[in-house]
């Protein structure tokens, strides 16, 4: 895989595994960094790029949620997005923190939309757990390698 196909697949599946649409990016990128030469660092700033950008798209869904909520494709429950509420609403902006796990992060960054988060502290928050969390990825990697 060349260098800039690597870079925009690591990109996608990034930022398709933050929005409501099931994906993974860890793998991928544990991926890059065992099989190719790229730039470790620009791998984690890539990865964590599309990241925080599809769980944008999560808060803008967020925003507009009373539009989406009754429709079959939305796959976040009303049940998960009242609990998400609930949790966003008890423990305020520093849930954030939690956005890049499984199941619990795209509807905490859906909730910081509903509950109108400021942008700017959403994507410094959420950029800081994300970013965390590939650097994690990386060193682990690496240090298996």
């Amino acid at each position: 895989m060349s260098g800039s196909t690597a870079y925009l697949s690591l990109f996608l599946a990034a930022f398709l595994a933050a929005t409501i649409i099931p994906a993974q990016s860890e793998a991928g990128l544990s991926a890059l960094i065992m099989t190719t030469e790229n730039n470790v660092i620009l791998l984690v700033v890539v990865a964590t790029f599309g990241n925080v950008l599809g769980a944008v798209v999560n808060w803008y869904l967020g925003r507009w949620v009373n539009r989406f909520s009754d429709r079959r494709w939305f796959p976040i429950k009303p049940l998960q997005l009242s609990r998400a509420t609930l949790w966003y609403r008890k423990y305020g902006r520093w849930s954030l923190l939690l956005s890049w796990l499984p199941f619990i992060g795209d509807p905490i960054t859906i909730a910081a939309g509903v509950l109108r988060e400021p942008f700017l502290s959403f994507v410094l928050i959420v950029g800081f757990a994300k970013a965390i969390r590939y650097i994690l990825v990386a060193v682990i990697t690496l240090n298996l390698i």
